[in-house]
């Protein structure tokens, strides 16, 4: 009897923890939501000296009241699945377990000589805004259509890395060494600023046939900025339209992802 009631209780546990179609889930995920910009916040202002020095109290007080809540969050997910070692050694278990372990370490770097690394360790709590992840349920959509961008991409970036080449030297010939363009390497540089219409503006011709040919390349930026964007749209909406219900979250290992006709976990055999 006791077991049943503890298996019931750690389904339940983990429909609030892990799923976000019941109302209990989707209020899990609000609160963390508002914690992890809250801390991510606190973070960022503790890091501005004038309120470090005015507010550092309050926001040490804060960071720890942000580091329990999140190592009661933590501890959760490890007892509301039956494989919890499965989660602490996935991405989102490290995610998790690195947006608390810097306040506990500092227990362990305490004293005057290392402030500086203390200050340190207040940079890894960052990794807070990883933990974001958790409600990016179309992550995986964005993470395979990437893959699926990436050998197109290459060959496209080769292209392009050729043609800043070609134009770099053209334009270190045009230019005669001057006006920064003094060596290759500078020329390239400068093609690679233009085509990407970024324009420090630190390097420009003057001569009227290097104007004529910045323009053109100008032009041909905004081409190819298009490109890439255009490859991974048309991916992501294939990977959209070849999409299967069923997405669950294992109850024994908390992995995502599975296929849609999938009746156990890919990575733990536990049945969804």
């Amino acid at each position: 009897m006791s077991n049943t009631i503890r298996k019931r209780w750690q389904e339940k546990l983990h429909d609030t923890i892990y799923e976000s179609n019941t109302l209990a889930g989707k209020v899990f995920d609000i609160a963390l939501l508002i914690l992890i910009l809250g801390s991510i916040t606190v973070v960022m202002l503790d890091s501005i000296e004038s309120y470090h020095r005015r507010y550092g109290t309050f926001f040490y007080t804060l960071e720890w009241g942000f580091t329990i809540l999140f190592t009661i969050e933590y501890i959760l997910r490890l007892v509301s699945i039956r494989r919890p070692l499965r989660y602490v050694f996935s991405s989102l278990g490290i995610i998790d377990l690195l947006a608390i372990i810097p306040s506990y370490l500092s227990f362990v770097f305490a004293g005057a000589q290392s402030l500086l690394v203390l200050r340190a360790l207040r940079l890894l709590r960052i990794f807070r805004i990883f933990k974001l992840t958790h409600f990016l349920t179309e992550l995986a959509f964005l993470k395979a259509s990437l893959a699926s961008s990436l050998k197109k991409i290459s060959i496209f970036m080769l292209v392009v890395l050729t043609l800043v080449i070609i134009l770099g030297s053209i334009m270190y010939l045009v230019e005669n060494g001057e006006n920064g363009f003094s060596n290759i390497p500078e020329s390239i540089y400068w093609a690679i600023v233009t085509i990407t219409t970024v324009g420090y503006g630190d390097i420009s011709p003057v001569t009227p046939l290097g104007k004529f040919i910045a323009s053109i390349m100008m032009f041909i930026g905004y081409g190819i900025i298009a490109v890439p964007t255009g490859i991974i749209t048309t991916e992501i909406a294939l990977a959209v339209r070849s999409r299967k219900p069923g997405h669950e979250v294992c109850k024994g290992c908390g992995a995502e992802g599975h296929d849609g006709d999938a009746s156990f976990c890919k990575f733990c055999g536990t049945a969804l």
